[in-house]
This record gives structure tokens, C-alpha cells and sequence, in this order.
């Protein structure tokens, strides 16, 4: 690893590691009807003091960075939100999440947001670093919930080639449970409006092949890992989830059919998977639900 850069991480992890940004959100009925709206769900099945699905709480609290602050591929600019680390490519990777308390319509809701880690490493395809943040959720002064974010930061591939993914795995055929889901531009559009996240990857076509090296715009990690939950708690049947740990593992693309699928509920555990149109595997999790 270039000597520069690890005194430049040195410096970040120096002046960040332990922030922690507050950001309060009210978990209004009018943005509900947004949520349930994209998900498919019925509008109007969560009026103010509804329970909502126990996972819900991270598209509210979202950072909301001024026009001006954002950066040529539409993510704030570095040192706004996120701490300055020098590598120029984002992308999110995995996931670890307790549930321990419940969120009603119409909470006043407070997400303190810790960076956790910054981890450089040297990786097969170049320098990369894993930034972890810790989002805490909390209501009236009580945690409800506690997200651990991965994303990988990694060097800019030369403009006009193509970016390095991983060629994959095939995925597990022994499901008990599957859905078969399509993935349309204005699925993954209001995903994106709901969660404030501009990164041009999502709907700049010419940008995500030109810049980044990805033969179409990338479906949201976010959207993946919400879809999959959603799936996992309605097989779930009536068990309530407490917990997720989450990996991400190859990219999707806007206009893809995936499937997600899992195993049976035994021992309040629970394996969900996404497979891609080949059958590769894109996304893994292991749930904790409670009876």
C-alpha cells in the first residue's frame, strides 16, 4: 500500500473515527404513503400510529446534503458527511442490524450516525478502504434499532474500460420460499427519491459506462437488501425480525429480473438469498426473528 496514502487514511481515521452527526426525521403518514407506494403496498395501510414493518427505519433520518455540496457523481462532496478518504469510487457491501424496539407512524425519530471504522486494504483489484458507519435509531430517548453500514471505497477505473466484478457464484437451489422480482428504471427512481440518494450510477446510463466502467445503470445495494427483507418477513409468517447480517456480492443492473429466496423459519433463524437472471448469487443474509 502506497506509503502517501496510508498517511493520508491516518489522517482521516485521526480526525473522524468516533463523529457522530444527529439527524431528526418525523415518520410522517404523507411520506409513508410514498414508501408503501414503491414497495407495492397499499397506501393508505399506514395511518398516523401504525406499526410499521420492524426494518422500515432506515429510509427515514436520510442525510440531506445541499445542491452545492455535491460532488461530479452526485454523492456529497468528500468531508460533508462522510469523512475525505482519498479513493474516488463508492459503493455499499454489507450490513449488520438489531432490531430491539418498535416504530409507529407518526414518531419523532433521531438517527445518531457514528463512523465507526475506516479500514484500508490492499485488495486483488488495487487499493480499496471500508468505511463502517453505526447508525442508531432511537425514539423518545429509546433505541429501537442499531445499523452497521459497509461501504467500500476503491480506485477509478480507467475511462472507457470496464469495471472489475466479481464473476460470481451460483446461488442456492434448495429454496423453501422464492419471488420473482423485476426491476423497472422507476422502481429503483423512487427508491432513490424516498432514501435522498443522487448517485448517478442509479439513472445516468452514459455516466455509469463512461465514468464507471458498468455496462448499465446499477440497481440500488439499498433497494436489494430492502426487497429481500421484505420477502424474508412475509415468509416469515407472523414471526418478528430482530436482526440481519448482510453482504452484497455482485452488482444488478436497472431492468434486471432477480429472484429472492429463502430457507424455512427453524430455530427463529432464517438463510435469504438473491439470484440473479443467471442464476449467480448477488446478495446474502442471515435473520433473527422472534416469535
Amino acid at each position: 500500500m502506497a506509503e502517501d496514502f496510508a498517511s493520508a487514511i491516518e489522517v482521516v481515521k485521526r480526525d473522524w473515527l468516533g463523529q457522530v452527526r444527529v439527524t431528526h426525521d418525523d415518520v410522517s403518514p404523507s411520506m409513508l404513503r410514498r414508501i408503501a407506494a414503491m414497495l407495492d403496498y397499499d397506501p393508505d395501510a399506514f395511518p398516523r400510529g401504525a406499526l410499521l414493518p420492524p426494518h422500515w427505519f432506515g429510509m427515514f433520518c436520510c442525510e440531506s446534503a445541499r445542491q452545492s455540496d455535491l460532488g461530479p457523481d452526485g454523492h456529497p462532496n468528500k468531508g460533508v458527511i462522510l469523512p475525505p478518504i482519498p479513493l474516488p469510487r463508492r459503493m455499499g457491501a454489507g450490513r449488520r442490524m438489531r432490531i430491539s424496539g418498535e416504530l409507529r407512524a407518526g414518531d419523532a425519530l433521531v438517527k445518531k450516525a457514528e463512523v465507526a471504522a475506516i479500514d484500508p486494504k490492499q485488495a486483488r483489484t488495487g487499493i480499496i478502504c471500508v468505511l463502517t458507519l453505526r447508525n442508531t435509531y432511537e425514539v423518545n430517548g429509546q433505541v429501537i434499532g442499531v445499523d452497521e453500514f459497509d461501504a467500500i471505497y476503491r480506485e477509478a477505473v480507467p475511462a472507457g474500460t470496464t469495471s472489475p466484478i466479481n464473476p460470481g457464484t451460483p446461488a442456492p437451489t434448495d429454496a423453501a420460499w422464492s419471488e420473482v422480482k423485476h426491476l423497472p428504471s422507476p422502481l429503483v427512481f423512487r427508491y432513490s427519491a424516498v432514501t435522498w440518494n443522487a448517485h448517478r450510477i442509479h439513472y445516468d446510463a452514459d455516466y455509469s459506462r463512461a465514468e464507471e466502467g458498468y455496462p448499465n445503470t446499477v440497481e440500488n445495494g439499498g433497494l436489494t437488501m430492502q426487497l429481500l427483507l421484505d420477502a424474508a418477513v412475509r415468509n416469515a409468517r407472523g414471526h418478528r425480525l430482530a436482526g440481519v447480517t448482510a453482504r452484497l456480492t455482485r452488482p444488478i443492473y436497472v431492468g434486471d429480473t432477480i429472484t429472492l429466496a429463502g430457507s424455512a423459519l427453524r430455530d427463529g433463524r432464517m438463510d435469504v438469498w438473491v439470484a440473479d437472471r443467471d442464476g449467480k448469487l448477488c446478495a446474502q443474509m442471515e435473520l433473527d426473528f422472534t416469535s
